[in-house]
């Protein structure tokens, strides 16, 4: 349950191996963009699936995640859907955006998590800083549950996503929080 991060001290991995489940009632996905390059507009993807395999080293780790574009929720209903249109992300053409990680790195708290991101049929590289929360047991339903904060960044344009220059910012900033239930 270790992998070496420095010849001499192995990274000791927080979480038990196996595939944790994804809790979709303790976690969500934002977003914010910028408005006139003098403001932020700030949402969310309500729909979104995430898995977690933890194996016995980092290197035999993974995270993917799925999220229905057709999800955003900016809290202003017009403006949602004209950001669904074809004119501007085009759920019809693009109704996903994937992540499947190619690098974990980290210790205690404070983690990176590298991969690939996919909107449509553009794949580009993104890194997401990764602070871990912890794990604890739900006294509840007895339950483990392992928490993460998430942030990373994108540029639209790379995606091909390049409508409405000098309106929205280039730059999209994600923030994700998530919880992942023990396989056991």
């Amino acid at each position: 349950m270790t992998t070496e991060s420095h010849p001499t001290t192995p990274t000791v991995l927080p979480l038990a191996p196996g595939r944790w489940a994804f809790d979709p009632l303790h976690s969500a996905v934002g977003f914010t963009i910028r408005h006139f390059g003098i403001s932020k507009v700030r949402g969310r993807f309500n729909e979104l699936q995430a898995e977690l395999v933890v194996g016995d080293t980092l290197e035999t780790s993974s995270v993917t995640a799925t999220v229905a574009l057709a999800s955003v929720d900016t809290g202003n209903p017009d403006r949602d859907a004209h950001v669904r249109a074809a004119d501007l992300l085009d759920v019809e053409k693009r109704p996903t955006m994937t992540f499947r990680s190619t690098r974990i790195a980290g210790d205690g708290e404070d983690w990176t998590l590298e991969g690939e991101l996919t909107i449509g049929d553009v794949t580009r590289p993104i890194v997401f800083d990764v602070e871990f929360g912890g794990v604890v047991d739900n006294p509840v339903d007895g339950h483990r549950h392992a928490g993460f904060d998430a942030t990373g960044e994108f540029r639209r344009r790379d995606f091909g996503l390049d409508f409405a220059p000098g309106v929205l910012g280039d730059v999209i900033k994600v923030t994700l929080e998530v919880q992942f239930l023990d396989p056991r």
